[in-house]
């Protein structure tokens, strides 16, 4: 019965310790955002009328 709960509080820490690992690697990954692509509309605008 004691091995049980031995081997139980072992697999609860190391579970315990890769949920936090995991954590903090997510907390400390740098989130970038790409620039926002002008409309086409706004293209439209840009350009010189055709003759």
């Amino acid at each position: 019965m004691v091995t049980v709960l031995v081997i139980s509080i072992i697999v609860i820490l190391i579970v315990l310790a890769l949920s936090v690992l995991t954590i903090g690697k997510g907390y400390s990954y740098k989130h970038t955002v790409d620039p926002i692509d002008p409309l086409p509309e706004d293209d439209a605008k840009n350009e010189e009328p055709e003759k």
